[in-house]
């Protein structure tokens, strides 16, 4: 099965708990064509009122730009990767167990599948621990 592994830079902003906070976000980054690949949103469990928005990825003078200007910032203490590959049963298992074995501790893990195509996002609190995933993870 191929598998495409890939550095990602994760943008944040953080929003108010409402309707609509979302989509103004988002929109500020359709108005400049960014294409994104992945979105989370949720709430804030320790800032009462509050979200967190996460996106990847921001391209582009004018596309990073507009997402400056709405906000978003490049995280700098989440390092992430992205996982492209085929659907097999098991596969977040087995990638869990690999950087487990690997000793490596991850921050978040992301994930969905369409069909017979996966794509995973996954975050670490180190650059470090996102090379030593990404090296691992792109042997089979």
């Amino acid at each position: 099965m191929k598998v495409d592994v890939s550095s990602v830079d994760v943008w944040a902003v953080s929003i108010k708990d409402r309707p609509g906070a979302l989509t103004e976000k988002l929109d500020a980054l359709a108005q400049a064509d960014v294409d994104l690949e992945f979105i989370i949103a949720r709430r804030e469990n320790k800032k009462a009122g509050k979200g967190l928005v996460f996106v990847t990825p921001i391209k582009g003078p004018r596309q990073i730009r507009a997402a400056r200007k709405a906000g978003f910032e490049k995280t700098k203490s989440l390092h992430g990767i992205r996982i492209a590959t085929g659907n097999k049963p098991g596969y977040g298992a087995e990638l869990a167990m690999r950087l487990a074995e690997a000793g490596i501790n991850l921050r978040g893990l992301s994930g969905a599948a369409i069909g017979n195509r996966a794509i995973l996002h996954i975050a670490f609190d180190s650059s470090d621990d996102a090379r030593k995933a990404k090296r691992l993870l792109k042997r089979q």
